[in-house]
C-alpha cells in the first residue's frame, strides 16, 4: 500500500475529528473522573530527587502521546534519535522497565505512553550498577490485575529515501497471580547513505590524497520472537521468559577510489549478514516480614553472526577481494542482592557474576590481501566475579549514599589457540562513590556526588582481526587496549523549573581512534582505537515547567575536552541547544515540535561540523476512547542534519563528508485491547558485558 495514500486517509480522519470537534464541549485533559468523583490533577514537573531527575506521567501532556519512546524525548537530558535512546553528557546508559533490563528498543516501542507512571533519571548511578554505567533510566509502569486477554498492535510505516515497515504485537492472558506473555515483531527496515571521505599525508615527502566515495544501500530484516510467564502472590514474584533473535542484512555500496589525481576507479562492495541469538532469563524477589527484599536473576545468552564481504573493481584490473568471518558469543550471568533497612537508613548488598566467551573465525581468501591481512582465529573468554554494597540516608533536608564494588576480572584472549600474554590479565578493581544532597523545598535541591569506574573496552574493539576497506585502507581493532579508570565529579541543581547539571571527567586509558600509515614501506592506511588519556567537562541549563496545555523543555549546554596526540590539541569546545515542545490539545490531539543545534568542536579525535537548526514534529490523535493512536510524524524537515567530521592524528587528516538518511515523514498506528504493563520482573544480571558483546 503506498504511504501517501495511507497519510491522505489520517489526514481525512485528522480533520473529520476536528470538525466533529466544534460541535463539542471543551473537556479539560487533566480532569479524571473516578466513581463520580473529579479529581483535578497538577501538571506534573520533573523533580531533582537527590542525584536523580524524576518525572510522573499520569495526568501530564505526556500521557498520550504514543509509546514510550514518544515520552522519553520530551524529558529533560533525554535525547531520542531514531529509536535510540540517549542521555546527554552520558555514555553506557542502562534502561530498566519495571525492574528488569530493557534488551532490544522494540520493549519501548511496545509500551504505551499512557500505561507509564514514573520516570528516573539516575544521574549518578551507585554501587549497585557496575562501574560503567554513566546513567540509569528506571520507568515504572502502572499496575493493573485486569483478568483475561490484553492485545497491543504497532504499525509504523515511513518513507525516506526508501521505505521501512515495522510491526510489533503484545498479547497477555492474566488468571489469578498468573500471567502468560507472548511478544512478535518484524521490523524491515532500508537506508541509503551518501558521502565521500579524503585521507591527505605526506608520503615520501610528497602530499598525498587517498579518496573514496560511498553510496550505502543497507537493507536489513530483524525479527524477535518472545514468551514467558510471571506469577505473583503477596510479596513474592518469579518468572521466566525465552526470546529468539534473527537478523538478515544485505548491506551493499556502490562507490569509487582514487589515488592523488589519478582516474577514479568503481568499487563494490556487497556484504552479506545472517544472524541469529538466544536468550533465556529467570528471575525470583520475595519481601520477608515487609522490608527485607531478596532478589536473583539469572540469564544465559548466546549469539552467532556470518558475514561474507565482496569488494570488487569493475573494469579495472584488481582482483576481487572476498573475506568471511563467523563470530560466537556465551554469556552466563547470575546477581543477588539484598535491600533492607540499616542504621536509619536502605544499606543494599549483592553480588554480580558472569563468564563471557567470544569467538572470531576470520579467513581472506584474496592470497595477495592475504599477505598483510592474514587469516586467523580471536577467542577472548572473561570471568567476573563482583561484590556491593551501598547504603543511604535521609538527615533532614540532607540526603547521603555512598558505596563500593570490588571486581575480580580474568581475561583470557587467545590466538590460533596460542594464549597471548601480554594482552591476557587478571586484576582486583576497587571502585567507590559517594553523593551528599540538600533539599530546600519541594521544588529546589542541590546534589554534589563521585564516582570512580573501571569501563572495560567492547569486544568487537579487542579483536586483532583486520579488515580490508580499499585498495590502500584497512580497519582493525586493537586487542592491546586497557581498561579504562575514569574518575567523574558531578554536581546538580534544581530551583523553579530550572536545573543545571555539570560534569568534570578525568579519564585514564579510555580510547579513540587514530589513522595511520599502517607500514612505512607501503602506502596503506589503518583507522583503529587507541588508549590516550583526556579530561572534560561539560555544563547543561534546563528549563521544563509545563504551561497549560504546552510542556517546553529548553536545555542549553557546552562540553569542553583537552587532549593531546602527538603534539595535536584536540580541545575545540561544543556548544548545543535542544528545545522540544508539546501541545496537548482537546479532543485527544496532540502536537509536537523538537528543534535542536550545535557549534563545530571535539569529541575525543572527531572534530564534529555545526548543526545550526535542525526540526522534527509530529500531529496525532487518539480515538475509540484512546484505544486507537494516530501520529503522523516529519523528521529533519529542513534537511540540515549535518553528519561530517574530520580528524588529524599522525599527520594523516581525515575529511568525512556524509548524507544520512534522516529526512522523511513516518505514520504510526497504535491499537490496544485492554493493555496493561506487568511484565518480566526480573533485572539483568550483568548489563556490561551485554554491551560489550
Amino acid at each position: 500500500m503506498n504511504i501517501k495514500f495511507l497519510v491522505a486517509i489520517l489526514i481525512s480522519v485528522f480533520a473529520g475529528q476536528m470538525a466533529a470537534a466544534q460541535n463539542q464541549e471543551p473537556t479539560d485533559s487533566l480532569t479524571l473522573q473516578l466513581q463520580e468523583v473529579v479529581v483535578k490533577a497538577n501538571q506534573p514537573a520533573t523533580k531533582l530527587v537527590g542525584s536523580t531527575l524524576v518525572s510522573t506521567i499520569p495526568g501530564s501532556n505526556l500521557a498520550d502521546l504514543g509509546n514510550a519512546l514518544d515520552v522519553l524525548a520530551q524529558l529533560p537530558m533525554i535525547k531520542v534519535e531514531d529509536n535510540a535512546v540517549s542521555v546527554i553528557g552520558k555514555n553506557n546508559i542502562e534502561i530498566y522497565i519495571d525492574g528488569r533490563p530493557m534488551r532490544d528498543e522494540a520493549e519501548l516501542r511496545n509500551l504505551l505512553s499512557s500505561d507509564l507512571r514514573k520516570v528516573e533519571l539516575l544521574m549518578a548511578p551507585g554501587a549497585a550498577y557496575e562501574s560503567t554505567t554513566g546513567a540509569v533510566l528506571k520507568i515504572t509502569t502502572k499496575r493493573d490485575f485486569s483478568q483475561g486477554v490484553s492485545l497491543t498492535d504497532q504499525l509504523m510505516l515511513r518513507q525516506r529515501r526508501r521505505f521501512s515497515v515495522t510491526d510489533f504485537f503484545d498479547l497477555s492472558y492474566r488468571t489469578g497471580g498468573w500471567e502468560f506473555f507472548a511478544f512478535g515483531g518484524i521490523n524491515r527496515d532500508n537506508s541509503l547513505t551518501k558521502g565521500f571521505t579524503t585521507n591527505t599525508l605526506l608520503y615520501d615527502g610528497v602530499k598525498t590524497v587517498v579518496g573514496s566515495s560511498q553510496h550505502n544501500s543497507n537493507p536489513i530484516t530483524v525479527g524477535v520472537v518472545k514468551a514467558g510467564m510471571n506469577y505473583a502472590r503477596g510479596d513474592m514474584s518469579l518468572g521466566a521468559y525465552y526470546r529468539y533473535h534473527p537478523e538478515r542484512g544485505d548491506f551493499k555500496n556502490s562507490g569509487t577510489e582514487w589515488l592523488d589525481s589519478s582516474p577514479e576507479k568503481d568499487r563494490d562492495i556487497d556484504k552479506r549478514i545472517r544472524a541469529h541469538g538466544h536468550l533465556a532469563s529467570v528471575y525470583y524477589e520475595n519481601r520477608f516480614a515487609g522490608k527485607y527484599l531478596l532478589h536473583f536473576d539469572g540469564q544465559f545468552r548466546r549469539s552467532e553472526a556470518d558475514n561474507n564481504v565482496s569488494t570488487t573493481y569493475p573494469g579495472s584490473e584488481y582482483q576481487a577481494v572476498n573475506s568471511r568471518d563467523r563470530r560466537e558469543s556465551d554469556l552466563c550471568a547470575a546477581k543477588l542482592y539484598s535491600d533492607f533497612p540499616l542504621l536509619g537508613g536502605d544499606f543494599t548488598l549483592g553480588t554480580q557474576d558472569s563468564y563471557t566467551n567470544t569467538t572470531l573465525d576470520y579467513h581472506m581468501l584474496n592470497a595477495q590481501v592475504g599477505e598483510y591481512i592474514p587469516s586467523s582465529f580471536t577467542e577472548a573468554s572473561q570471568i567476573s566475579a563482583a561484590a556491593f554494597a551501598s547504603w543511604s540516608r535521609m538527615f533532614g533536608r540532607f540526603s547521603l549514599s555512598a558505596g563500593a564494588r570490588y571486581e575480580y576480572v580474568d581475561y583470557d584472549f587467545k590466538v590460533d589457540g596460542h594464549r597471548d600474554p601480554d594482552v591476557s590479565r587478571r586484576y582486583h578493581l576497587l571502585t567507590p562513590d559517594v553523593a551528599l544532597g540538600y533539599s530546600f523545598n519541594n521544588g529546589a535541591g542541590l546534589n554534589l556526588s563521585y564516582k570512580m569506574a573501571t569501563v572495560k573496552p567492547p569486544y568487537s574493539q579487542l579483536t586483532g582481526a583486520l579488515n580490508y576497506v580499499g585498495i590502500h585502507e584497512i580497519e582493525g581493532g586493537n586487542p592491546s587496549l586497557r581498561d579504562e579508570r575514569m574518575h567523574d565529579v558531578q554536581l546538580m541543581a534544581m530551583w523553579r523549573g530550572f536545573m543545571l547539571q555539570g560534569d568534570f571527567m578525568r579519564s585514564i586509558d579510555t580510547y579513540a581512534f587514530v589513522k595511520q600509515l599502517y607500514a612505512p614501506d607501503n602506502l596503506r592506511l589503518i583507522m583503529r582505537p587507541i588508549n590516550i588519556d583526556v579530561s572534560a567537562m561539560s555544563l547543561y541549563l534546563v528549563w521544563s515547567t509545563p504551561v497549560g496545555r504546552w510542556t517546553p523543555n529548553i536545555t542549553v549546554g557546552a562540553y569542553r575536552q583537552w587532549l593531546e596526540i602527538a603534539g595535536t590539541h584536540y580541545n575545540k569546545p561544543i556548544v548545543s541547544y535542544y528545545f522540544d515542545n508539546v501541545f496537548s490539545l482537546p479532543h485527544g490531539w496532540n502536537i509536537t515540535a523538537n528543534i535542536h543545534g550545535n557549534t563545530q568542536g571535539d569529541v575525543h579525535t572527531d572534530r564534529f561540523d555545526a548543526t545550526w537548526f535542525s526540526m522534527d514534529a509530529s500531529i496525532g490523535k487518539t480515538l475509540l476512547n484512546k484505544s486507537l493512536t494516530m501520529k503522523l510524524t516529519a523528521t529533519d524537515i529542513f534537511n540540515s542534519t549535518n553528519n561530517n567530521w574530520t580528524m588529524n592524528t599522525y599527520g594523516v587528516v581525515v575529511d568525512k563528508r556524509q548524507s544520512y538518511d534522516l529526512r522523511g515523514i513516518s505514520l504510526d498506528v497504535i491499537y490496544s485491547f485492554r493493555p496493561y504493563k506487568s511484565r518480566y520482573k526480573g533485572s539483568d544480571a550483568t548489563e556490561a558485558e551485554v554491551s560489550r558483546l
